[in-house]
């Protein structure tokens, strides 16, 4: 492990903390743009998130009415019933976004998918870095207002979903999560800088709770007038 990504998973709590839990569950509250553009009427209602720590899950209930949560994995995505009836489901759900840009339409299989993979990778960063496969590297810092952030350029292995192949992870002088940019490949691959912010401490291990998604510029620069998706997170638990 590379001494940028270690220093970073001590600052939120250690692997040793980590590896104690299995599963993360959250409130959540989403907005911004991305919906309108997606056609899809994204209220603020406050919802019940889960992931599996170790291995790439989650879900989020309920989900397109009361009663039905998503269920996502890479391979697999579905929309199932309390009794665990399969109410819509796509297998190699990547390949469903073939051709989309930003504007084209989502269905709630592909809003579950992209929620699944995304809140996912949310929630388990730093430390999903430290999983197989990734290959990492430490590349030019970031001057942010007074502050340098340091900067960590990870290449995701190919059995992660996840927002783009190569994505770059910024730190703060505290080596606490401050950045997150992308490009959002089933969406015309558009270029994105997450802002994340306002921390909190569940059983030592630290977790954002406000996220703020922006497009990006050529000069790394988020475009402080396109908010493509908010997040809010509360209630957290860990098992």
């Amino acid at each position: 492990m590379i001494s940028l990504l270690s220093d970073a998973i001590e600052a939120h709590g250690g692997l040793r903390r980590w590896k104690a839990h299995k599963q993360l569950s959250a409130t959540i509250k989403c907005g911004g743009d991305l919906w309108a553009l997606k056609e899809i009427e994204q209220d603020q209602t406050p919802r019940t998130m889960r992931i599996d720590l170790h291995r790439e899950w989650a879900s989020v209930a309920p989900f397109e009415k009361p009663g039905q949560r998503s269920d996502f994995t890479p391979g697999r995505i579905a929309i199932v019933a309390e009794d665990e009836r399969v109410i819509a489901e796509r297998n190699s759900p990547r390949a469903s976004f073939a051709q989309h840009d930003m504007r084209t339409h989502w269905d709630p299989l592909h809003r579950a998918y992209f929620k699944g993979y995304a809140l996912w990778t949310c929630l388990t960063t730093p430390f999903l870095l430290a999983m197989d496969g990734f290959q990492l590297r430490e590349i030019e810092p970031w001057h942010e207002g007074t502050e340098i952030w340091r900067r960590l350029r990870a290449t995701f292995p190919a059995a992660i979903a996840s927002h783009s192949t190569e994505q770059d992870f910024y730190f703060g002088p505290d080596m606490l999560i401050r950045r997150h940019d992308y490009n959002v490949e089933i969406a015309g691959n558009f270029p994105a800088a997450q802002y994340i912010s306002d921390l909190v401490s569940v059983d030592g291990i630290k977790i954002p709770t406000t996220r703020r998604v922006y497009l990006r510029d050529e000069n790394l620069m988020p475009m402080l007038d396109t908010l493509m998706v908010s997040i809010e997170l509360c209630g957290f638990c860990l098992n």
